[in-house]
């Protein structure tokens, strides 16, 4: 099932309801500055275990926190002054944080490393959700893997550096309407608009320096 929305003008109603889904443990296909996403409540047990059949990833790098501002960070991650201040830099934008989580947090999505994937999307839809909601959605890209893998899908190698490689263009979607073939989405929000085949670069914050996993839409050195 597709909503359309103006994303200069969302329909609270059409938040509503999707808050309803996603704290009910549903699954959506929502835009983002980059790619497409395919997200759950970060406080539903049940939505996170979903997601994480959905996409059939193993490493933990590739699911994401979206949050609607820097302080939600807080929450559930810890980060230093100076990593706080790269952040509010590069933030909104297509720039995933990986930071060391707060204990909570790591019991809580069952993490096997004690750290996670941040970011704020320069994008209306995610953050007027997120906002609605009360709480950050838990994300991965939408894939066309997913479309043959529901539940099952292949989990990309690792670089031997212990990068994660780029995901290639063609995976990626373009418009909302293809994400209706993805078995398990129980909603997609749609602006009309197709979404660039981007993805968001990676940087690992959890060290003395920083370290760069994946290279995508966001410069760095930045």
């Amino acid at each position: 099932m597709i909503e359309y929305l103006v994303s200069t003008n969302i329909d609270d109603r059409i938040l509503a309801r999707s808050a309803r889904l996603l704290a009910a443990g549903g699954l959506l296909g929502l835009p983002s500055d980059t790619s497409w996403t395919a997200a759950c409540s970060l406080a539903s047990r049940e939505g996170i275990k979903k997601l994480r059949k959905l996409s059939g990833e193993r490493d933990e790098r590739h699911f994401t926190l979206l949050c609607s501002d820097i302080s939600q960070f807080s929450e559930f991650c810890s980060m230093n002054n100076s990593r706080f201040r790269l952040i509010k830099r590069l933030s909104p934008g297509p720039y995933v944080f990986i930071l060391k989580t707060l204990l909570g947090t790591e019991k809580a999505l069952n993490l096997r490393r004690g750290e996670i994937g941040v970011r704020i999307p320069d994008h209306p839809v995610p953050v007027e959700l997120i906002k609605t909601l009360g709480s950050p959605l838990y994300s991965v890209t939408a894939k066309r893997s997913m479309l043959e893998h529901s539940g099952g899908a292949i989990p990309e190698p690792g670089g031997e550096d212990g990068g994660l490689l780029p995901i290639a263009g063609e995976e990626l979607f373009d418009g909302g309407w293809e994400l209706e073939a993805i078995e398990g989405l129980d909603l997609i929000l749609d602006t009309g608009d197709e979404r660039p085949r981007i993805f968001s670069t990676i940087l690992d914050l959890t060290g003395d320096e920083i370290v760069s996993l994946r290279l995508g839409a966001g410069p760095w050195p930045a």
